[in-house]
This record gives C-alpha cells, structure tokens and sequence, in this order.
C-alpha cells in the first residue's frame, strides 16, 4: 500500500501549537499538520491522514465527535480534548482552589453529555481536609461523585475509576495532576519528553494535551493547568439545563420566557428563598447569562 496516496485512521495523542502526533491502527506515531491555516483539532481527536515524502503526514479529515471539551469567551474557543467519557477534576487541600472555577467545568460536562467525577487529591494533609471537604460538600450534595486521595501514595484508588473509558484530566496548576499522572503511568515523562523532542527537535515543548494508553481500553488525557474557564458557547436554555437542580422547577415560572433574574414568580427564584436550590448556584447561573449576554 503507498502510504502516500492512501488515507489512513489515526488518533491524536499529542498537540503544540499546528503541530500533532497522530498514532496508526499499528502502533506508529507520525508528526502531522492539518491543512489549511485554520486548525481545529484536538488530543482525542480520531482524523484520517496521508503521508508526504518527508515521513510526515497531513491531518486531510476529522471524524464526528462523540463529544468535545472546551471553554470559550467572547473572542476564541480553546479546545481542550475530544471524544472523552469522563471529566476528572482535580483539587487539592493545598493550594486552595477555585469553587468558581470547578462549577463551570462542572456546567462544561453537563452540557458537553460528559460523566465529571472530582478528586481531592493531598488528603494526607489532615489540617486542611476538614475546609476541602467543605467546600466541596454542596457539589457532593448535589450527586457528583467525589474520590479522595493522595497522588504520591495511593494514585491507585482511581484506577477503576478508569477503565474501559477515555478520561481527561483538568484542573488548575499545583493540584498534583502530574503526579497523579506519574504515579498511574510511570512511563509518562518518557513519553512526554520523547514526544516534545519529535515535536520540536529536541527543544522542550510543553504540549497542550497529552494522551496515554493506560491499556487497549482505558485511555487518560493531561491537560494544562486552567486558570479560567469561558461558557460563551452555550445559549440560555444549554445553560438552564447544565444544572442538574434546576430541572425540577424549570417550566414553573409564571413567564414562559423568565430569566431567572428580577421576574415576578420566577421559580428557580422561589426555590434558592426556600433553600432548596442553593442561592450561589442560581447567582453563577445569573452571572454566566449576563457574560454571554443572553
């Protein structure tokens, strides 16, 4: 078969910038580059390539995702991973992290048709899982399965969080995610910098994703740490519907068209009085409607 004509499927398991490294159905990893000079694909994406005589290959095709993970603000989107079945957010006892920021990777999952699972992760520093686990009981009320651990002791308890899924891993910097990661698969800073040198001629280059074959069925993606996470992309009723508490009272409002802002009779209003919505989450639920100016 002339490798240079024909098409062939691969999976992508690496990105920097327009450069991507693409694995075959043989196990052969090619460095590609898309066509054109927009690219739109992401770590997880499942492409059709050719080959080019310098050993190369070109990205001529992506396939349908079966779901997409990424955040957005009013002037670009940023993709983050593709066809993934589980969201895994990790926190930590220290640093402090982001309550805001883990509700609207929450939202994100929701409305992206991805399981979320949250992992506090450093639960060895007893001192300071009492506040962790308070400021992660709301979510925990509200059904979101959360696993405790410590990265650098038992990274194990998540394994059967794992398997036979593609997971991706998100959260901000400094929440043990690469150790989390170089404990699961002690291989991966081979991997990576093994990668990096293919991808930069053995410059380090930090890629923006990053997928490892735990085995033939179970697949985790790395991804940079976040510091903000955009929702310009969904509409109000994409919103309406990323909160899971909210489906009990939507289509009670005495307005067809409420807003859940100042209307008479608003019954997600109502319920955040009657504490049975928690007032925090309708407040973000206000405040992502007036970001994407809805």
């Amino acid at each position: 078969m002339n490798i240079h004509s024909s098409l062939l499927p691969g999976l992508i398991v690496a990105a920097h910038g327009r450069q991507y490294r693409v694995r075959l159905a043989d196990g052969a990893e090619w460095l590609c580059y898309p066509r054109g000079k927009k690219s739109e694909v992401v770590c997880g994406d499942r492409v059709q390539v050719r080959g080019n005589q310098s050993g190369q290959g070109v990205i001529e095709r992506v396939e349908a995702r079966k779901t997409l993970l990424y955040r957005s603000n009013a002037l670009r989107e940023k993709l983050i991973a593709a066809n993934v079945d589980q969201l895994i957010l990790v926190v930590a006892t220290e640093p402090a992290f982001s309550t805001a920021l883990l509700n609207r990777c929450l939202i994100a999952a929701e409305a992206g048709g991805i399981s979320p699972l949250i992992v506090l992760n450093k639960n060895d520093l007893t001192d300071k899982l009492p506040l962790a686990r308070q400021c992660l009981e709301p979510l925990a009320g509200l059904g979101y399965p959360l696993l405790e651990l410590c990265a650098v002791r038992d990274a194990a308890a998540l394994t059967p969080y794992l398997e036979g899924k593609t997971s991706v891993l998100v959260g901000q910097s400094g929440m043990g995610k690469s150790t989390l990661i170089n404990a699961l698969l002690p291989d991966a800073r081979a991997a990576t910098r093994e990668i990096s040198a293919a991808m930069a001629s053995g410059k380090h280059t930090t890629t923006r994703a990053r997928l490892y074959f735990l085995n033939p069925q179970s697949r985790l993606i790395d991804s940079p740490g976040l510091q903000a996470f955009g929702l310009g992309h969904l509409d109000f009723a994409a919103l309406e519907h990323a909160f899971p508490e909210f489906a009990a009272h939507l289509g009670a409002c005495r307005f067809r068209n409420c807003r859940h802002q100042q209307e008479p009779g608003c019954a997600l209003r109502a319920a955040a009085a009657a504490r049975q919505i928690a007032a925090e989450r309708l407040q973000l639920f206000q405040t992502l409607v007036h970001e994407n100016r809805l």
